[in-house]
């Protein structure tokens, strides 16, 4: 039933296309001017025109309040709110919010440590495998001081294992990066420190082909769900996310 629902949503989305395609041109420029104003902003803020175009904060800086984890009722223990920021302090296990979207766009800022790894999911469903079976994900990554590093396919900043990322764009260890992430129907962009790092569309005749030949193919709801949760990854590092801001598109 997931694959076939999405199926429709692609056919949907195709119909729809020419006529929604002055809202998906205009929408980068408008957003973009108020990130960067919300930049100046104290962390963990809207900004009252951020309230007034739709933009609702995720993490509200001092708790884990709207998160639980992966296939829980609760959040759990590992993941702390700390100087601001929603922090992997311990062993723990991936989260995701409380509520599921559609169509939105995300922002936040993320920093990692020597060697760091995790991710960002974005429309993730609970079914019988790891979150990573159904939800793609948007690397963080030490690319310097970790494996994943050697290969543009798995840096920082790729759609993990299919679309890669190109070299200079992170920042070194212990600095703050930004992600953007505009999901409009099967088209997914996503920024890394203001620069666009992948553009694709998802069910597509070149998703597919990159999916078939990656590790992703033997789980066919990959990447098929229309709708579902961000998740942020528990992958054995420390990682702190903060400004996790998203407005749900029309």
């Amino acid at each position: 039933m997931l694959r076939s629902s999405w199926l429709i949503t692609l056919a949907s989305a195709a119909a729809l296309a020419c006529a929604s395609e002055p809202r998906a041109a205009a929408t980068p420029d408008t957003a973009g001017a108020s990130a960067a104003a919300a930049d100046v902003a104290a962390p963990n803020t809207l900004s009252a025109a951020e309230v007034q175009e739709g933009w609702r904060l995720l993490f509200d800086g001092t708790t884990t309040a709207g998160w639980r984890g992966y296939k829980q009722d609760t959040m759990p223990a590992g993941w702390e709110a700390v100087d601001g920021a929603l922090t992997r302090v311990s062993r723990a296990r991936d989260i995701i919010t409380t509520d599921p979207f559609e169509d939105f766009e995300l922002t936040l800022e993320w920093k990692t440590v020597e060697g760091g790894n995790s991710g960002v999911f974005f429309r993730a469903i609970e079914g019988e495998g790891a979150i990573y079976h159904y939800a793609p994900e948007i690397q963080i990554l030490d690319d310097d001081g970790h494996p994943d590093g050697r290969s543009e396919l798995t840096s920082a900043g790729s759609n993990y294992g299919l679309h890669p990322a190109p070299r200079g764009v992170v920042r070194p260890v212990g600095q703050w990066n930004t992600i953007r992430l505009l999901v409009e129907g099967p088209r997914v962009r996503h920024w890394l420190n203001g620069q666009l790092i992948a553009d694709y569309e998802i069910g597509g005749e070149d998703w597919q082909r990159r999916v078939a030949e990656s590790k992703f193919a033997a789980w066919p709801d990959y990447g098929m769900a229309p709708r579902g949760h961000i998740g942020l990854q528990e992958h054995g590092s420390w990682v702190a996310f903060r400004n996790l801001k998203l407005r749900e598109l029309p």
